[in-house]
């Protein structure tokens, strides 16, 4: 018995040990991350829960068998205004908030917006496999962000932490992970004679495997079954035998098979949907029909989403933008935001061009910037502004950055002589 004894202690304890311990060093079966990693992401998640809006009805979810990623269509600090504290829809009403559980920044950071028990209203019209309103049964994740834009590496960290935490508290397998495009759908209109998806295009973008979810559905069962209608693009994207590196989806701009449906689902005619059209003309999505015609749309049409409270500014002439809580830099420089001939000019003084720029959320209010310039050129005691820009140094479009942050065109200066030592002059790129 003794001998027994001595021989499980030497042999069968540290045997148990080592089981104890590989254990904690490595994840499940199931789990893409190591318990480290996800130990170290829920503890920097931001708890914004406390700036819930108060009328916000909370009410706890029977079955959860969905996790929905979202892009939000806006930049951070608008995004989070808009899941805590609720948002304008049509006939001038206005929601509590509650709209998504998760949002997270493009840098990575994560915030947590409503209790994962609670049903958060993010789906809206939605449906799938014959399950309709999948808030009802889901999980919401914002990325904030455009669809039309590339989702950072730091978010598809980020958000695949969080699915496969999320997949182990709710025993979800990979084909729960749906993004809202895929499960929304719109009734009829000019476009469809018949219920259909394609009413959002957020998170289309979304690559599933960047996030290491690795399968995912080959087919649209609501379409499949005939009770909705395929989008053909969206079909495309999710379904199609060749599933490309989306790199920045098919851009904000009106193309010969790009439409404003394509671009802003069922927000195509509403009065916070901003088209820019090539003359310079600027419209809201509810003053295409009469102004233009939907039928007459130009291509390299700009189509803005979400700008409410910014037309005005966008409707401002001349090549200074100002960026504030609404207009972005997506907003007021589309696909050219990251351009090495975009530059932005920061309320400390600094000047980046958009490739020097890592963190788009934290933009402050007030940055403005420039679109399509080369430079800058700096202006010293035997360089002279005519110099660097020749026969056009007084031309509207030159402009001239002071060392006092004053940014003025060159129509807008009187005395060039008076120009002080230091003044960055930038020319347009012909």
């Amino acid at each position: 018995m003794t001998e027994n004894r001595q021989f499980y202690y030497k042999r069968c304890i540290p045997l148990v040990l080592i089981f104890v311990l590989v254990s904690l060093s490595v994840p499940s079966l199931s789990a893409s991350y190591t318990r480290s990693e996800r130990r170290s992401f829920q503890r920097s998640i931001v708890d914004s829960r406390s700036q819930l809006n108060r009328g916000f009805n909370k009410v706890k979810r029977k079955k959860t068998k969905y996790i929905i990623v979202h892009t939000s269509e806006l930049g951070l600090k608008t995004t989070l205004k808009v899941v805590l504290k609720g948002k304008r829809v049509r006939q001038g009403r206005s929601t509590k908030g509650g709209h998504t559980h998760y949002v997270i920044a493009r840098n990575g950071r994560t915030y947590r917006v409503l209790d994962k028990k609670y049903k958060a209203d993010h789906a809206g019209r939605s449906m799938w496999n014959g399950e309709e309103y999948i808030s009802n049964s889901s999980i919401g994740i914002e990325l904030a962000g455009y669809h039309y834009a590339s989702i950072t590496e730091s978010q598809y960290r980020s958000v695949g932490i969080l699915i496969d935490i999320l997949q182990d508290v709710y025993r979800l397998d990979d084909r729960a992970v749906l993004t809202h495009s895929q499960v929304a759908y719109g009734k009829p209109n000019r476009w469809f004679k018949n219920n259909h998806r394609g009413r959002k295009r957020c998170a289309k973008n979304f690559i599933h495997a960047k996030a290491r979810v690795k399968k995912a559905w080959a087919y649209d069962p609501d379409v499949r079954s005939g009770r909705l209608w395929a989008d053909p693009q969206l079909s495309e994207v999710f379904y199609g035998r060749r599933k490309p590196e989306i790199k920045t989806v098919e851009r904000n701009i009106i193309a010969g098979n790009i439409s404003a449906w394509s671009i802003a689902g069922e927000d195509y005619d509403s009065r916070s949907t901003v088209y820019k059209l090539p003359g310079g003309q600027v419209y809201t999505g509810d003053q295409i029909a009469e102004a233009i015609g939907w039928n007459r749309m130009p291509v390299k049409t700009v189509v803005l989403l979400n700008q409410e409270n910014g037309i005005s500014l966008i409707k401002r002439k001349g090549p200074v933008k100002t960026i504030s809580e609404r207009l972005t830099a997506w907003s007021l420089a589309g696909t050219s935001y990251n351009k090495k001939t975009t530059f932005y000019f920061m309320p400390s003084g600094r000047i980046k061009s958009g490739p020097n720029i890592s963190d788009w959320d934290d933009l402050a209010a007030q940055t403005r910037l420039i679109v399509g310039y080369r430079g800058p050129y700096k202006i010293y005691k035997n360089r002279s502004a005519f110099d660097i820009a020749g026969q056009k140094y007084k031309d509207g479009k030159t402009l001239y950055y002071m060392p006092s942050r004053k940014l003025l065109a060159g129509d807008e200066i009187k005395d060039f002589k008076q120009l002080p030592k230091g003044t960055m002059v930038f020319l347009p790129v012909t």
